[in-house]
């Protein structure tokens, strides 16, 4: 399932060794939304369904875990990973880099059923056999002994703002706040359609190239830093992982009243 960038990195890794078959993409709409359902086709006896549940990109997440009939479905929540309760038992196999919600770059979540690990194959180099670090308690190498100590000190964080759902509904509302002013009034455009809008990043542009480089350094002096969109698509994103506070939200809702007022 093709999304945006990383799921297309995927793909294109997975080529490398096995046939791919693109069940759904948007990439004709240059990624604003996920594939509805009936827009999938997947392929009978397929090895396994992968999907991107975030994209960081294009600001689109899925709202729902797609119906895969049956199949092993393999998810990168990299982006999203602990910022909502998630279907563990909907997928099989799930891999999270730690460095949007979790912690620093350098450690991996993986979650994965006991029986796509008895199909590990032997021929795999052991660093990159799940079956192998299973075996070993994820001690085969010597891991990132203090990524894994600063994850442990987020995951008893977030244990204590009350869990996932609880953080669910704080992104929910930092995001919904935002997607209403970018909804307000026309002056600013949400990129990605509304039923795909994700909570972690929210993408938007202005009337012109000239006015969002104007935006991105009025809000640098306002001590609104990162929100030049990636360089592949432009406009403005604001990321708003978990450790963001609804309080920067509401400043950069202020920002942007005000600059509308101004430029408007």
């Amino acid at each position: 399932l093709v999304t945006g960038v990383w799921a297309t990195k995927a793909a294109e890794e997975a080529k490398k060794i096995g046939t791919v078959h693109i069940a759904a993409t948007t990439k004709a709409e240059q990624f604003t939304r996920v594939p509805r359902a009936e827009e999938i086709v997947l392929t009978p006896g397929a090895a396994y369904v992968h999907m991107t549940s975030n994209n960081t990109i294009y600001g689109t997440e899925w709202q729902n875990l797609p119906d895969v009939g049956g199949l092993p479905l393999v998810s990168d929540t990299s982006s999203d990973m602990f910022s909502r309760p998630i279907d563990v038992a909907g997928h099989a196999l799930i891999y999270a880099g730690a460095q949007k919600n979790m912690g620093p770059a350098g450690v991996t979540v993986v979650i994965i059923r006991d029986d796509l690990l008895a199909r590990s194959s032997a021929s795999l180099p052991a660093m990159l056999s799940y079956a192998v670090h299973a075996e070993n308690g994820s001690l085969y190498n010597t891991p990132p002994v203090f990524a894994i100590y600063m994850l442990g000190l987020v995951t008893r964080w977030l244990i204590g703002q009350g869990g996932l759902e609880a953080i669910r509904k704080i992104n929910e509302r930092k995001a919904g706040k935002l997607y209403a002013e970018i909804d307000r009034t026309g002056f600013y455009r949400g990129t990605a359609q509304k039923e795909s809008r994700s909570s972690m990043n929210v993408t938007f542009r202005l009337a012109s190239e000239e006015l969002e480089k104007q935006f991105i350094t009025e809000g640098e002096k306002a001590g609104l830093n990162g929100l030049k969109g990636h360089r592949s698509v432009g406009g403005i994103r604001a990321s708003i992982y978990n450790a963001f506070p609804e309080a920067g939200v509401d400043a950069l809702i202020s920002f942007m009243q005000e600059f509308e007022r101004l430029n408007g």
